[in-house]
């Protein structure tokens, strides 16, 4: 979860909405991505979405069975969808998204029955952490609107 921080803390330098995600398959490290949707212009770019291209990538495939995200902040539903496309195994994310999580704050979709794939949900990890960077950036770009 430290490097998912770490690519959290570079989104705000950049100022993109502070979010990191890491890929790993056991104790390697597959990928990593952040928030980028400002820059590209693309508001699928989301951290997850830009970790999990990357680890495609480096793996040759479109499907990560034994993989963990580690992710800043809880998933939204575009992002869970992603997750459950790749077959994910686990996904451990930070700070509770109470107004558009998909992983259990507002639905969950990682664990429902009605879907073929499920993944194991670990939430909380270093919550504190995430939540005040996020904190930050919303209160500078309110204050940047007055």
């Amino acid at each position: 979860m430290q490097i998912a921080l770490e690519q959290a803390k570079i989104a705000f330098q950049e100022n993109e909405v502070p979010v990191g995600a890491v890929v790993r398959i056991g104790d390697d490290l597959i990928s990593v991505g952040r928030n980028s949707s400002i820059k590209s212009s693309d508001p699928t770019s989301h951290a997850e979405i830009n970790a999990l291209r990357a680890a495609c990538e480096t793996k040759q495939t479109s499907k990560l069975n034994n993989a963990v995200i580690y992710v800043t902040l809880e998933p939204c539903l575009m992002c869970a969808g992603a997750l459950l496309n790749a077959r994910i195994r686990g996904l451990v994310y930070g700070a509770q998204d109470t107004s558009s999580g998909a992983a259990g704050s507002i639905i969950n979709v990682l664990e429902s029955g009605w879907l073929n794939h499920r993944i194991d949900i670990t939430s909380g990890v270093c919550s504190d952490k995430a939540a005040a960077l996020l904190t930050v950036f919303f209160d500078n770009l309110r204050r940047n609107e007055d």
